[in-house]
């Protein structure tokens, strides 16, 4: 599976790693530039398939960034990321090249939805095939047979663990640690519950493969 690249260039550290972790956790690949200097050399080294710009960084204007990425071709989506508010700034931001916008402060949640509605937008393809499953990670959906199941973004981590050791038993302790975030409590009954979940939706797929249990140990996608 090949995770949509998010670029990040925030020079807060503690958001930028705050960004990175809600993104990585919903099926995206991040990696942070504190500078604008260091965003357009990543950007010519390996570009991203979205861009989230912070407007305000320490060595430039974000929107003078992102004229400056678009000069060089790159057409990656970008979201704005600023303090101001005013409609001018907005405007400001659109005719540099950005494509979307959102005022600090906001939730984390609104930016993965925002970055994925982007990426969807660009027509990225970032799911992967396991036999007869589609996985896509921006949609958290799963296809098989030409029909599809939307999931949850846990019961997709969940899947994407096991559908990438297909035949192979995954324990439990690594199926946690693949679907929940680092420190988590998470009880045996909680693991044994979202399988069984993932268990009805592959259920009504034509020809999906079917999650076995190998008790007290893990499950394998067989």
């Amino acid at each position: 599976m090949t995770d949509p690249r998010v670029l990040i260039v925030e020079d807060d550290t503690e958001l930028s790693e705050l960004l990175a972790r809600g993104l990585r956790e919903e099926g995206f690949a991040p990696t942070v530039a504190l500078r604008g200097t260091d965003a357009l050399a990543r950007v010519e080294e390996s570009p991203p398939d979205v861009m989230i710009l912070d407007i305000g960084l320490p060595d430039s204007d974000g929107r003078d960034v992102c004229q400056a990425i678009r000069s060089r071709g790159i057409q990656a989506p970008v979201l704005f990321l600023t303090a101001r508010d005013a409609l001018t700034d907005r405007l400001a931001g659109f005719s540099a090249g950005g494509d979307d916008y959102l005022t600090k402060p906001f939730a984390v949640e609104e930016l993965v939805a925002r970055v994925r509605a982007l990426v969807r937008r660009a027509g990225v393809d970032s799911a992967m095939e396991v036999g007869t499953l589609r996985l896509d990670p921006v949609t958290h959906s799963v296809e098989c047979g030409g029909t599809s199941a939307s999931l949850t973004p846990t019961e997709f981590r969940l899947l994407a663990a096991l559908a990438a050791r297909p035949a192979e038993i995954v324990r439990r302790h690594q199926l946690v640690e693949a679907a929940w975030p680092a420190g988590a409590m998470v009880h045996d009954n909680t693991l044994d519950v979202y399988l069984a979940r993932l268990r009805r939706k592959l259920r009504h797929l034509p020809d999906a493969p079917r999650i076995s249990t190998a008790q007290g140990v893990g499950y394998s996608l067989e």
